[in-house]
């Protein structure tokens, strides 16, 4: 059994708060602990395809526990097993490029590698382990929350908190006016952050992916507002939610990337039909890119180290094809593929939906 003596580290999909946390985490423990060499992948798997390594020493690594991004950069389109290139004149090629990134693992003779990510950075680690046999740890990261094998991801916290303070801005200027007041918030297909920031913030309506709604039961809660004296209405939607039978928005295709729906575009939606139907002025606000960035919580600051630390030590213990997780308390690990092979939901029956259904806050359903 060959013994681990170095470790490496990529960063996948999009950027999340804390992720230098788990960076400094892995360095430090494999370093100090137990006297490895760590070295980073840049810009996640093209990293790997294009052979851009290098070291992580101790002084690489700091200061960055409160910086947001990742030193190491990421990417969101270069999975090796379906790598697109320039075709002839507009046309684009996936071929498998695979091989070129175990050259590289190879060729810097990593005998575990850390990946850290969302389900398409898992996904593609899963199948280099199975198909490949390589060593991976993974490392769950995604503000949206929607990754099982984990009670919750770390950016999660960070995002809620911004989403959550820009709902609460927005409760100021919605009154002052007199308006009803969308905002729209990250989640891809889960309805974590707009759940989150809507109870936390007094929502009125959240609308998520989960649960389809009815805009004729947004606009009923809105009118028994107006009749009992609110003359304003905040309305928390995800970029991901629909009407009941009908279709998400979305803002673009980018057919080369790991998910090439991109949504938005729900909140101009639902507020132009909710002013229409009921006469009240309506704004909407869409948060974007905001929610990612930023220095972490603290939350997000420990537990990104907690997962760094028992990333290594799932490594040193040979526990490959394992995400490591928070389960209660606990940090504990689950095999990838059965993280990746359902994606975390809100359900009907979760305890903060029946919290918010308590407190009068309307689902459109």
């Amino acid at each position: 059994m060959k013994k681990i003596r170095k470790i490496g580290i990529l960063t996948g999909g999009g950027d999340c708060p804390g992720l230098n946390a788990v960076i400094r985490a892995v360095v430090h423990t494999a370093c100090r602990d137990h006297g490895l060499e760590v070295c980073g992948i840049l810009d996640g798997y093209a990293g790997l395809i294009h052979k851009n390594v290098r070291p992580l020493a101790l002084a690489e690594v700091s200061g960055i526990l409160p910086r947001g991004g990742t030193i190491l950069g990421t990417s969101n389109r270069d999975n090796p097993f379906h790598y697109t290139e320039p075709g002839p004149g507009a046309k684009k090629e996936h071929r498998d490029v695979s091989a070129q990134a175990l050259k590289t693992i190879e060729y810097n003779e990593i005998d575990a590698l850390i990946t850290v990510g969302g389900d398409g950075t898992q996904i593609i680690a899963n199948t280099f382990f199975e198909k490949h046999g390589v060593p991976v740890i993974g490392v769950p990261k995604t503000i949206d929350n929607d990754l099982d094998g984990t009670d919750v991801t770390f950016g999660f916290d960070t995002a809620l908190n911004i989403a959550t303070t820009a709902v609460d801005k927005l409760h100021s200027t919605a009154e002052a006016h007199h308006r009803i007041m969308v905002i729209e918030v990250m989640g891809r297909y889960a309805g974590w952050i707009a759940l989150g920031a809507g109870l936390a913030g007094g929502g009125d309506v959240i609308l998520i992916p989960e649960l389809p709604y009815r805009v004729d039961k947004v606009c009923e809660k809105i009118r028994r507002r107006s009749d009992g004296g609110k003359r304003f209405s905040l309305i928390v939607v995800a970029e991901g939610a629909r009407p009941e039978g009908g279709e998400r928005v979305v803002a673009r295709q980018v057919n080369d990337a790991s998910d090439p729906i991109r949504l938005g575009g729900i909140a101009a939606l639902v507020a132009n039909q909710v002013e229409d139907m009921t006469g009240i002025e309506s704004r909407f606000t869409i948060l974007g890119h905001v929610q990612r960035g930023g220095s972490p919580s603290p939350f997000d600051r420990i537990l990104a180290s907690r997962f760094g630390y028992h990333a290594v030590q799932a490594a040193v213990g040979r526990k490959f094809g394992q995400l490591v997780g928070l389960r209660g308390q606990d940090i504990r690990t689950t095999p990838i593929k059965d993280a990746v092979a359902v994606p975390r939901r809100v359900r009907d029956d979760n305890d903060l939906v029946r919290v918010a259904r308590a407190v009068g806050t309307c689902f459109g359903a």
